[in-house]
């Protein structure tokens, strides 16, 4: 395989080489193949003694020989395409860089005229055979490679027997007149032994062959000169050989890649318009190695004489201080944003309250109006019962006369001002007082269960009889009108919200909550959590749950949600007399978890608001949704810290009980029917607790359904609580009911508090077995959950009805779920069979946690939250807010970047030889690094924020493609950081948007693979998978394409990223460079059509990894 391998691509390099041949004796043979042999005119066959004198003449010859191999490459294109095709794209294109002599043609006319004429010149050009010789004399390794040095091979004319001067490095033959040279012959060597000279400038003559090659442009082949000291034929590096005193130094002996034949290549610093001319580059230009012509450098940089490379140093500093420049703008302009946005947020706050002061105007007005309306009613009823007879006697001579009765509201007579009443609109009170005389029944637009002791202070007094004291009376309600419309706006802002709290209460459906015999027991471990527990929690109901450490309290509020994962849960629970589950109703459903998991980068009221916008109703309008989170920041007394950062570890803010009070207004926010909390007066002081509470009966009042886990309430705080449930160790219950009726009921049982000691306290430390019960009690401690099973006549468990009770239920078994009288009896197991119970018992917790993550069930709720798309729009204005707020973190990524570019740049500078492959490899390890480590912070610090947004209904992919689109904003401005120093202190061939693209695709790439590191790992592994991946994927991406890690590396994105930034930068190497390019190429295994697909590949590789990343997110990360 290797052999064939070699043989294909000694074919490639000799179709490559055959290319500076042309057509020159194929077609001058296919025009007139006897002017080749018998030339009629010696100025026309190239004789030297008719030409020499005659500029015009070598003109035209020159001219002629270079048109005649100008179109070879249409002849050999589709063997180059075939061959060649992963090196050259463009044959044409490459043919004009490397071949195109047409700009001058001189070193073809003194070739022409050494050479003692045309014809004689064209005879000593190579034939394609020849060519496929040298080609495979070049590679001859059995890995196909370019050999670091010629490899001389026997042939017709230069072999053991004979060695002509022609087969010395740069000499050349001609064929006898009577051979005819076929230039397409790719199978036999013409024999050249006759007329043996040095080879013409401006070619090449390899070892071992007798032919000379045209050398491609960029290269400097002159005729070379003898050092006398050392014998080499300078600038080359071949001897002359030894005994032959006539024999001298000819032209270039070999066009390989940049180590072997380096001496063929223009040097840098200078540039070579043909291969025999050599000029220095002048003052503000640079000549890289391989030159044709001389570039202008940039005006900042400052290019002396004979410059390889411009020092664009400067610009990459102008180009980072743009960038720095538009950052500095974003960050400026995003505290105005942000201070606008305050600003709309405290227009909004004032539309809420006028829209308050509106309701309570108008609610007062219709008061006032339905009060007027009625004595109004009651008196005309009453005047037309006195004067009916009188009325019938009156009206009878004038029937039909069309005027109005008496009693009617056309017989009252006018009012003053009535008269203007055409140009004035009416007001509301006169409007409600007609609508209510046409149609008095009518009760449309008032709720008659809001505002009742207002309804029920109706004006006392006399009956009012005649016209002019209703109308007094009707003109005294619109004066207190105006008195009461002065003072609602003159209301204070928290006067509004507390008198529209009064009049607003908004239906939420009540969720009542019957538990049975709820038990919950380990899988695989027979150990109870949760045993016998049977009670219900009741709307408008505050329901408080106590007991000592390891009683399973919170184990009883993950029931009750059905996020028991990992445990057998037995028994029932019915909502509202149903078995529905509970993650039907988790719209309105709230749960406060023990920790303070709260957005500390955020104010109070941008917590709140967050909450708010994604969890209340969608059709609910912004004034009744600021409303809502004014009025849980005044019940829990927020308002002077309303404005002040939450705060992190690192940057102090709120203090730990305002932090409470906040991580409590989270879930008061979205209104829920049923209110759990986990411990929310730890760490609060009783005034705070108080306060806390407070607000939680202000809930309980309007029908939410509140259980809470509190661990030594005060006494105050206590008989605020309506229903108590006292668990014992083991998760038994030992009372649930009213708190009023708990003292009573341990009395009956001869526990009685003592004065001046807190009832639950008392209870707990009996339940804790550290105090004892008094010696009039009828029971011990241990036996208290069954006389409240006993009390109650629910079933008891048969191991629970032993007589002393101790053998069940002993304190050493009992602590947090003691194991059952069963599972002690069983013999012990041996160390395999407890790694056994251990993995599958580990192997069904995380499958309950996938199937409680992908399991949906039917909404129940009725509310309708906002979509997908509105949160993704909340989601990206917040997580945008917190990126600004972390702009410190950010300047510092990309100092580091800035940093690893001028260190990248400044120590792996471009080597021609490698077209740049070290600085490339550095910089896809250290993006990818740098990269990573950043990206890391996206998702690993807000994993308990996400688990509790989306346990409440929150959208999880909204929250994915938000964090996602803000992280764009680093992917695209790192690249350009990055390279703003590496590019400029290193400068490679390629165009600073060629790297940018790759690199773009990189950091795109890497930064999906460092969501699913933070996703799925813990920080500190993720970590360390973060530096351990791109070194190791790097090292592998960087082997020769023969070895077996490269085969691994065809599917890593280090490969992908190295090959395209290698491709861009290959691809600007042409001419001399052709088979230093095709030689690397092949040896990587790249193809340059493969540069699009590479950065396809990484674009790919990114939005898959986002997928994966998104799939952990909602499968193993919820607990």
């Amino acid at each position: 395989m290797r052999m064939r391998r070699m043989r294909i691509l000694s074919w490639a390099i000799a179709v490559a080489l055959i290319l500076v041949l042309g057509d020159q004796v194929w077609l001058a043979q296919a025009q007139d193949p006897a002017a080749v042999e018998t030339p009629a005119d010696p100025a026309a066959a190239g004789d030297p003694a008719a030409t020499a004198d005659n500029p015009a003449a070598m003109e035209l010859l020159s001219q002629a020989m270079f048109k005649r191999f100008n179109n070879f490459s249409a002849f050999f294109g589709p063997d180059v395409k075939k061959h060649l095709k992963y090196c050259i794209r463009d044959m044409d294109a490459e043919w004009d860089k490397a071949f195109n002599f047409s700009k001058n043609t001189k070193f073809l006319a003194e070739c022409v005229k050494g050479d003692k004429g045309m014809h004689n010149a064209m005879q000593r050009l190579c034939t394609a055979a020849e060519v496929k010789f040298y080609g495979q004399s070049l590679l001859g390794g059995e890995d196909g490679e370019v050999k670091r040095k010629y490899s001389l091979r026997p042939n017709t004319n230069c072999n053991m027997s004979g060695w002509p001067e022609g087969c010395e490095p740069g000499w050349s033959c001609n064929v006898r007149k009577e051979d005819k040279v076929d230039i397409k012959n790719d199978k036999v060597i013409p024999e050249r032994l006759l007329d043996c000279q040095p080879c013409c400038p401006g070619f090449f003559c390899p070892l071992g062959l007798t032919c000379m090659i045209p050398c491609p442009l960029g290269a400097y082949c002159p005729r070379a000169q003898v050092n006398e000291a050392t014998g080499v034929c300078a600038p080359y590096r071949y001897q002359l050989p030894p005994g032959q005193v006539t024999h001298s130094c000819g032209s270039a002996d070999m066009w390989s890649d940049f180590t072997s034949g380096h001496p063929l290549f223009c040097s840098g610093g200078f540039y070579c318009p043909t291969t025999t001319q050599k000029n220095p580059c002048t003052k503000g230009h640079f000549c890289r190695s391989g030159s044709t012509t001389q570039t202008p450098c940039y005006q900042l940089a400052g290019c002396h004489s004979q410059t390889e490379n411009q020092n664009i140093t400067a610009y990459g500093l102008i180009f980072f201080g743009g960038i720095t420049m538009i950052l500095l703008i974003i960050y400026n302009c995003s505290g105005q944003v942000l201070s606008d946005r305050e600003k709309r947020q405290a227009k909004s706050r004032e539309a809420a309250a006028k829209s308050a002061r509106e309701t309570v105007q108008a609610r007062e007005r219709w008061k006032s109006a339905k009060d007027v309306a009625r004595k109004g009613a009651e008196l005309t009823a009453q005047l037309s019962r006195t004067f009916s007879r009188k009325k019938s006697v009156l009206n009878e001579p004038h029937k039909g006369s069309g005027q109005p009765k008496p009693g009617s509201d056309g017989a009252l007579p006018p009012v003053t001002g009535d008269s203007k009443g055409k140009k004035k609109k009416e007001s509301n009170l006169t409007k409600m007082l007609r609508d209510l005389e046409e149609n008095p029944d009518n009760d449309e637009g008032f709720n008659v269960e809001i505002g009742d002791k207002n309804l029920k202070k109706h004006a006392k007094g006399k009956q009012l009889h005649t016209r002019s004291q209703i109308f007094k009376y009707a003109y005294g309600q619109i004066e207190k009108e105006k008195q009461m419309q002065e003072q609602t706006k003159n209301m204070t802002f928290s006067g509004v919200i507390s008198v529209a709290s009064d009049l607003e209460f908004s239906s939420r459906p009540p969720i009542e909550v019957f538990f049975q015999d709820l038990a919950i027991t380990l899988k695989g471990k027979n150990k109870h959590l949760l045993r016998c527990v049977t009670g219900k929690l009741v709307p408008g109901h505050v329901s408080a749950v106590m007991g000592p450490s390891g009683a399973g309290k919170t184990t009883f509020l993950s029931a009750l949600l059905g996020k028991a994962a990992g445990c057998t849960i037995t028994g029932s629970i019915l909502i509202n007399g149903k078995n529905e589950p509970m993650q039907s109703y988790k719209r309105i459903i709230g749960y406060v978890p023990q920790d303070d998991i709260v957005h500390g980068n955020l104010t109070v009221e941008e917590n709140l608001w967050f909450s708010a916008r994604c969890r209340l109703a969608a059709d609910l309008e912004k004034f009744e949704k600021v409303l809502v989170v004014e009025r849980v920041i005044e019940s829990l007394g927020l308002q002077h810290i309303r404005d002040s950062l939450v705060g992190t570890i690192e940057k102090r803010g709120i203090s730990g009980g305002q932090r409470k009070r906040v991580n409590v207004g989270l879930e008061m926010v979205m209104e829920p029917s049923l209110l759990i909390l986990d411990e929310p007066t730890s760490g609060l002081d009783s005034s705070s607790s108080l306060l806390l509470l407070r607000a939680l009966r202000r809930e309980a009042l309007e029908g939410v359904n509140i259980c809470m886990v509190v661990h030594q309430p005060s006494y105050t705080l206590y008989r605020m609580f309506d229903d108590l449930i006292l668990l014992a160790k083991g998760g038994l219950t030992v009372y649930h009911g009213p708190v009023k009726k708990v003292e009573d009921y341990f009395s009956g049982l001869g526990i009685v508090v003592p004065e001046r000691v807190n009832p639950p306290d008392y209870y707990i430390d009996i339940l804790e077995g550290i105090v004892k019960p008094s010696a009039n009690a009828t029971v011990k401690f241990k036996e208290l959950p069954l006389r409240w099973m006993l009390h109650n006549g629910y079933p008891v468990p048969p191991d629970m009805l032993d007589s002393a009770g101790v053998s069940s239920v002993s304190a050493d078994d009992s602590s947090h779920g003691g194991m059952t009288p069963a599972s002690t009896s069983t013999p012990e197991q041996s160390f395999a069979g407890d790694l056994w119970q251990d993995v599958k018992f580990t192997v069904g917790q995380k499958k309950d946690h996938i199937w409680l993550n992908f399991n949906r069930s039917q909404d129940l709720s009725n509310r309708e939250t906002p979509n997908v798309v509105m949160q993704y729009k909340v989601f990206l204005g917040r997580l945008g807010k917190q990126r600004l707020r972390e702009s410190r973190a950010q300047a510092v990524d990309f100092l580091i970047l800035l940093l690893a570019g001028i260190c990248l740049g400044t120590l792996a500078k471009v080597s021609d030889e490698t077209f740049g492959s070290s600085g490339y490899l550095y910089t896809v390890i250290g993006v990818s690094l740098l990269t990573k480590i950043a990206a890391l912070r996206s998702f690993s610090l807000d994993k308990l924020h996400y688990r509790r947004e989306s346990g409440s209904g929150m959208s999880s992919l909204a929250y994915f493609l938000a964090k996602d689109s803000v992280d764009h904003f680093s992917t695209i401005i790192k690249p350009a950081v990055y390279l703003s120093m590496f590019y400029f202190f290193n400068n490679p061939r390629s165009t600073i948007f060629e790297n940018y693209l790759v690199l773009l695709c990189l950091v795109y790439c890497v930064t999906g693979i460092a969501y699913i590191l933070a996703i799925y790992y813990e920080p500190a592994p993720a970590q360390l998978w973060s530096v351990l991946l791109p070194v190791v994927l790097s090292l592998i991406a960087n082997q020769d394409a023969e070895s077996f890690a490269s085969k691994i590396g065809d599917y890593c994105y280090t490969k992908w990223a190295l090959e395209a930034f290698l491709l861009a930068n290959a691809e600007r190497y042409s001419g001399v460079w052709l088979i230093q390019r095709c030689g690397a190429i092949r040896k990587r295994g790249y193809d340059l059509e493969d540069y699009y697909p590479c950065l396809a590949y990484l674009i790919a590789t990114g939005i898959f990894s986002r997928g994966v990343a998104f799939f952990c997110l909602v499968t193993f990360q919820k607990k």
